[in-house]
């Protein structure tokens, strides 16, 4: 048997295979996307079922095989639980992870993806941020990691000047900063309008977690703001 490797990641995907295992999708640090199934996962009283839910960040331990990972332990540092527990921030967090394994590729290096989701979940979380800003602030700054972003559309005239500098914000700021500021009601609407002609000129097909947010969506309102772009 192969040595173990140990890698850092998020859980994009976990469902059932077989009678007692589960197939689980990972955003990984060190590897890209890869699959893994965890044995015997689903067997009553399994200490690793918890640890392979969607959002649970942290080290896994895997067996590489020809076509996907055997995993034999997890060590979650963050579940994200609340996620689960407010039905708005978990459709949109699971479009952050849709997403993700749709731009995720193997075998190849994914800190910049994985640290972009891990903050982008983190600021769901935020009852200070609308959940609206920071899909649009994911799209697009995954958008630009994986170099398809048109980045001359921070001059596109049917932008305000306030809805152009955040554009321009999130295209060029470091990381932590992402997830540091709000925006008006006028500039939100600026961005979303244009993420979905940008969405539906990059993505070949659609995202099935965008039928639930397009639900939600109408009814989502803006938190109160101090600091507004």
């Amino acid at each position: 048997m192969s040595e173990p490797v140990i890698l850092t990641g998020i859980v994009l995907r976990s469902v059932p295979s077989g009678e007692y295992d589960r197939r689980v999708v990972l955003l990984t640090r060190e590897r890209g996307k890869i699959t893994a199934f965890a044995r015997g996962a689903r067997r009553p009283g399994s200490t690793m079922l918890g640890s392979i839910l969607p959002f649970c960040f942290g080290r896994f331990t895997l067996y590489e095989g020809r076509s996907a990972y055997t995993m034999t332990a997890a060590a979650v540092d963050m579940y994200f639980a609340s996620l689960r527990e407010d039905l708005e921030a978990s459709c949109y967090g699971m479009y952050l992870l849709e997403l993700a394994e749709y731009y995720g590729r193997e075998n190849l290096d994914a800190a910049g993806m994985l640290n972009l989701l891990y903050l982008s979940l983190r600021a769901l979380e935020n009852a200070h941020l609308d959940n609206r800003l920071v899909r649009y602030v994911y799209e697009i700054r995954l958008m630009v990691i994986n170099g398809e972003y048109p980045q001359d559309l921070t001059g596109d005239p049917s932008l305000s000047e306030a809805a152009a500098y955040a554009l321009y914000f999130v295209i060029h700021a470091p990381l932590k900063k992402l997830f540091t500021f709000t925006v008006t009601d006028q500039v939100l609407e600026e961005l979303a309008r244009l993420q979905d002609r940008v969405r539906g000129r990059i993505l070949d097909r659609p995202m099935k977690s965008l039928e639930m947010i397009a639900l939600l969506e109408p009814k989502a309102t803006l938190h109160p703001q101090t600091n507004s772009l």
